[in-house]
């Protein structure tokens, strides 16, 4: 217990929960993104997949699991940039912004600010959409996440708002992906340049459909 506890408190320790963390959130973005896809198809695939979820008995401790998941990325993460901060009170006087991910670049240097933007975010968007408004959808028992949805983004602000927290989320994932998968040892000569790439690619990906849904809903529903 001693040595797993020396090893969970140690940076090597704190960098492979901050990857398998971060990762697991990730997965959690993508499935979470499917859901959200499915306002395009209409009313009713939308409404039918959050009663599905909600009628589900596993979704309780699901959520939970993801929370706990959540508190453990925030924690280490908020951890580890005060004693990286304690370590170096000085920034540097010059910044090397490079492609690699043990060298500065712009998603790495901001990894706090968006990380703190998420953050707050996340609890705009439990309290807005699942402990917001529950509005009876046309089949009975089933609620109208869809008129929820449409309702807050037809506001300008909310659609603005979330548009540019799923940018910074992106910005996020660019550093976050790719440092996860160095941080579990993927990373070489070999492989550096393709984690890079699958870093970009996937946080252009992720950040964009998730923008685009406000988008769409402000200006075309």
């Amino acid at each position: 217990m001693a040595t797993l506890w020396k090893f969970i408190s140690s940076s090597v320790g704190t960098k492979v929960i901050l990857a398998v963390s971060g990762l697991c959130l990730f997965g959690f973005l993508i499935v979470h993104l499917a859901g959200n896809l499915l306002i395009f198809l209409g009313p009713e695939a939308l409404n039918g997949w959050g009663h599905m979820l909600i009628s589900n008995p596993l979704v309780i401790p699901a959520e939970i699991g993801l929370l706990l998941i959540f508190l453990i990325h925030v924690t280490k993460a908020t951890i580890n940039w005060w004693e990286n901060r304690q370590a170096r009170p000085a920034d540097y006087a010059k910044k090397r912004w490079a492609g690699h991910t043990s060298r500065k670049t712009v998603s790495s240097a901001t990894m706090i600010f968006t990380g703190a933007v998420m953050l707050a975010f996340v609890a705009w968007h439990v309290t807005t959409f699942k402990f917001g408004p529950n509005y009876p959808a046309a089949e009975p028992g089933v609620r109208d996440l869809d008129r929820l949805v449409v309702e807050a983004f037809k506001q300008p602000l909310v659609a603005f708002a979330y548009t540019v927290v799923m940018v910074l989320i992106g910005l996020h994932l660019r550093h976050g992906i790719a440092s996860a998968f160095q941080s579990l040892g993927a990373d070489g000569p070999r492989f550096t340049a393709w984690i890079l790439k699958a870093g970009l690619v996937l946080a252009v990906i992720m950040g964009g459909a998730y923008a685009l849904i406000p988008i769409w809903v402000y200006f075309l529903r």
